[in-house]
C-alpha cells in the first residue's frame, strides 16, 4: 500500500480525494502530492493543527469540540465532513490525534481519530499507536490514513 497505489485507485475510480489533517501537519497530502500526477486525484488537503483552524476552514461545530475535544471520533467525523463539502473532492479522510509528547490518562499519546467521508456518509474510527514517538506517531497515522482511503477506493 503506498500513495501511488491509493492515487491509481482513485483514478480508476474518476475520484478526487480531500484531506483534513491535524497531528499529521499535512503529511498526508504531501505524501499523495509526492507522486508525479497526483493532480488527476488530489483535489486539495487542510491542514487545520488549531480549534480556530477547525471551526473557520472545515465548519466543526464549537460545541462538538467543547463536549468532545479535538481528539475525538466527532470531531474527526466533523472534520472529513467539512472536508468534502468544502472541496471537489469524492473522498475526503481526516485525521486528529495525539502525536506526543504527552498526553492524558484521557487522551494518551499515540491516539489518533481518522473519519473517512463519502457521498455514502462518515465513518469513523480511533487507533491507538501508544508512545512510540512523535515522529513514529505522524508516520504510523499517514500509513493508516492511506489504508483507509485505499480500502474504499478499491
Amino acid at each position: 500500500m503506498s500513495a501511488a497505489d491509493v492515487l491509481t485507485a482513485a483514478r480508476a475510480r474518476g475520484m478526487m480525494i480531500a484531506t483534513a489533517e491535524s497531528c499529521t501537519g499535512g503529511l498526508i497530502a504531501g505524501a499523495l502530492t509526492e507522486v508525479p500526477g497526483s493532480s488527476e486525484a488530489f483535489d486539495r488537503g487542510f491542514v487545520t493543527y488549531s480549534n480556530a483552524a477547525k471551526i473557520e476552514m472545515l465548519g466543526i461545530r464549537p460545541e462538538t469540540l467543547h463536549a468532545h475535544g479535538a481528539v475525538s471520533e466527532q470531531i474527526a467525523a466533523e472534520m472529513a465532513q467539512g472536508a468534502l463539502t468544502r472541496s471537489a473532492a469524492d473522498i475526503a479522510v481526516s485525521v486528529t490525534g495525539i502525536a506526543g509528547p504527552g498526553g492524558s490518562d484521557h487522551k494518551p499519546e499515540g491516539r489518533v481519530c481518522f473519519g473517512l467521508a463519502t457521498a455514502d456518509g462518515v465513518r469513523t474510527e480511533t487507533v491507538e499507536f501508544g508512545a512510540i514517538g512523535r515522529p513514529n506517531v505522524r508516520a504510523a497515522t499517514v500509513r493508516h490514513a492511506l489504508n483507509l482511503l485505499l480500502t474504499v477506493l478499491r
